[in-house]
């Protein structure tokens, strides 16, 4: 709706709410399946099709649900629903579906199936890209609009990987086994020279660290990390001290150390994935 001009409103002092039955006394045509399809992108279609969103005081929303669905999704509710994202991806994302199937690799298990149609009426209707909805709508996502690289990053020495370990904002970095299987062991260098896990990045405000998760705030500072593709190492722009591996003392936590370019400075940033940001100097962070 977004992309293709279509209107999102919400009238004034309106009630809007959801009580959900134990048995549906409707039928639907194709399965409930099918309904779940057909509006699994209908956001992306507001934003990128040159529609609005209006949100007026005093409107009431709210959603009461039940403990369990009476009706049967095949295959089970996660296939529905990675195949909804695997559609969502496929018709709306343009060059950003590899970043979105490497943050939910489910997604990328499911077959889509015949998306034609949908790109057909995207054609038609001449919707934005979705570098515009990023640029325009939702600058604040945490898929970050240029990137030199990603996926995960490995440490040379142990053969560990960056893990968020699940963590929040303003929590330490981990490290951790490199499962390959995405999720918490996903990071996007982007051009803005950030270490990027959804809307947290990379941060030390000290010299010696802690490495923390902190909001990503696009403004460098202690947010800025130089990759040296030949070197190997992550360098910390403001104190100059390298992404050190952890120590036995605490296996799962990486340090800031003033660098030695020893293997336990030495990271891997190796993917299968085209970088969207290409720049001839090794030190792939930095702008020419």
């Amino acid at each position: 709706i977004w992309q293709c001009g279509g209107i999102l409103e919400i009238a004034p002092c309106s009630h809007v709410g959801h009580v959900f039955r134990d048995k549906s006394p409707y039928t639907f045509p194709g399965g409930v399946a099918n309904i779940v399809l057909k509006n699994a992108a209908r956001v992306a279609e507001v934003w990128m099709c040159g529609g609005t969103l209006e949100i007026a005081p005093c409107s009431r929303v709210g959603h009461v649900f039940r403990k369990s669905t009476p009706y049967s999704f095949p295959g089970g509710t996660s296939q529905i629903v990675n195949k909804n994202n695997a559609r969502l991806a496929e018709v709306w994302l343009d060059g950003w579906s590899e970043f979105y199937y490497n943050i939910n690799p489910g997604a990328r298990k499911a077959s889509a199936g015949d998306v034609s149609e949908r790109r057909a009426l995207r054609e038609r209707l001449k919707c934005k890209s979705f570098r515009w909805y990023l640029e325009n709508i939702y600058p604040e996502s945490q898929m970050p609009l240029d990137y030199y690289f990603l996926g995960e990053i490995r440490n040379v020495k142990t053969h560990n990987c960056l893990d968020t370990m699940g963590r929040k904002s303003n929590e330490k970095i981990g490290s951790s086994y490199c499962h390959g299987l995405g999720g918490n062991q996903v990071f996007a260098y982007t051009k803005r020279h950030q270490i990027m896990s959804d809307d947290n990045c990379l941060d030390a405000s000290n010299a010696l660290g802690p490495v923390n998760l902190v909001r990503c705030h696009g403004m460098g500072g202690n947010q800025e990390w130089i990759y040296d593709d030949e070197e190997k190492t992550i360098k910390h722009v403001n104190s100059g001290n390298c992404l050190t591996r952890p120590t036995q003392d605490d296996p799962s936590t990486p340090l800031l150390r003033p660098c030695n370019y020893s293997d336990g400075q030495q990271w891997l940033m190796q993917s299968k994935f085209k970088w969207q940001a290409h720049n001839g100097d090794n030190r792939i962070g930095e702008d020419r």
